[in-house]
């Protein structure tokens, strides 16, 4: 990688479909869901060998910074950007772009989500290399992934033309981004072969993408500026802050991606990616034993005539399961969650109910 590319580390999120065990104080990318490393930990030591620490960027609230600071100590202090309140994606990789030209006015740079696993970290290293020569070229590039299954929880991206440049990997122009489907339309996209899971992995040059948020989001680009002005003068945080607050919620994709012109996406099969979006998702990710159950952060499950069962404790208690088939179990202690595997992403609806009826000390 050239002195000019940089990541950017997007890990504000609550993670509210993995409750009772991500919750405000700890989210998921800040917990060892899948082992010893936490998901915000594995995401930078993916970065090993392409990044020097210097060039990795993280844009987080500050409830979460304390600790990723801890978890990650060989990223500078400096390279930790605040987000005053959460305000969706599209402002946070405004802010990003704006940051890094400041410091470098050819920077290109990769936007990656800090909680998704991935499993071929040399495929990944690959691509993402590709992806720094497209964006080179002025074109907006986005990752996709190859379905491997009807899901109805990403948004899919439809592949056109291949884009011509002599790349080391496929990679096709944008016909268009598809919001997250039903069932029946799953299925067809699925069929068609033409299209990828959006993965939210983005790679662009900064003047590439600040020129786009100002086309499609004039309001963003001018409060942008303005912290731009500010930024790295004593008025900073206050200009930031008070800017911050008056922005619209939006996403990058929704906001910026779906309308833009010069998209390109790289397909890719193979990789072992999840998003760890749900208790469901651990199946993909972490082997199950002879009868499909998954014991995490416990070795106290008992399993009698138990199948396809994931139990995650986080309790000194023993977890005994008898003729049990396709649950999700999850004991932190103060909850416990029981639901049907195929339920799992309901998990977001029980956290509506809570934040709803103020039980503050469950959230």
């Amino acid at each position: 990688m050239s002195n000019h590319h940089y990541a950017v580390i997007m890990a504000g999120g609550g993670g509210t479909r993995l409750w009772p065990v991500s919750r405000k104080e700890s989210p998921k990318q800040l917990l060892p869901l899948l082992g010893q490393e936490t998901l915000f930990q594995s995401t930078v030591k993916r970065l090993e060998n392409l990044f020097p620490p210097e060039r990795i960027l993280v844009v987080t609230i500050e409830e979460q910074a304390k600790e990723m600071k801890l978890q990650a100590p060989e990223i500078p202090e400096e390279n930790y950007l605040i987000e005053p309140a959460p305000r969706g994606t599209a402002s946070v990789v405004g802010l990003a772009a704006m940051v890094l030209k400041k410091r470098n006015p050819n920077a290109v740079m990769a936007i990656l989500p800090s909680d998704h696993f991935i499993r071929n970290v040399d495929l990944f290293h690959y691509l993402l290399k590709t992806a720094f020569e497209v964006a080179e070229n002025k074109y907006l590039v986005t990752l996709g992934i190859t379905p491997t299954s009807p899901s109805t929880a990403y948004g899919y991206i439809q592949q056109g033309k291949s884009v011509d440049g002599g790349y080391n990997y496929p990679v096709y122009n944008v016909k268009k981004f598809v919001e997250k489907p039903n069932e029946e339309t799953a299925q067809k996209l699925l069929r068609s072969g033409d299209h990828s899971w959006n993965s939210g992995m983005f790679i662009w040059h900064v003047d590439t993408i600040l020129s786009e948020i100002g086309k499609q989001m004039p309001e963003l680009s001018n409060q942008l500026e303005a912290i731009g002005e500010a930024w790295g003068t004593s008025k900073q945080n206050e200009v930031l802050s008070n800017r911050w607050k008056d922005l619209k919620n939006e996403t990058v994709d929704y906001g910026i991606m779906e309308k833009a012109e010069r998209v390109a996406v790289l397909p890719a099969g193979g990789l072992g990616w999840s998003d760890v979006g749900m208790w469901s998702s651990l199946f993909e990710v972490l082997l199950p034993d002879m009868n499909g159950n998954i014991a995490t952060n416990t070795n106290l499950h008992l399993a009698h005539e138990t199948h396809n069962t994931l139990v995650y404790g986080g309790s000194e208690r023993l977890i005994v399961t008898i003729g049990v088939d396709d649950m999700v179990i999850v004991d932190t202690g103060d909850a416990l969650l029981i639901c049907k595997t195929d339920q799992s992403q309901r998990v977001k609806e029980v956290v509506e109910h809570l934040k709803k009826h103020r039980q503050e000390k469950f959230l």
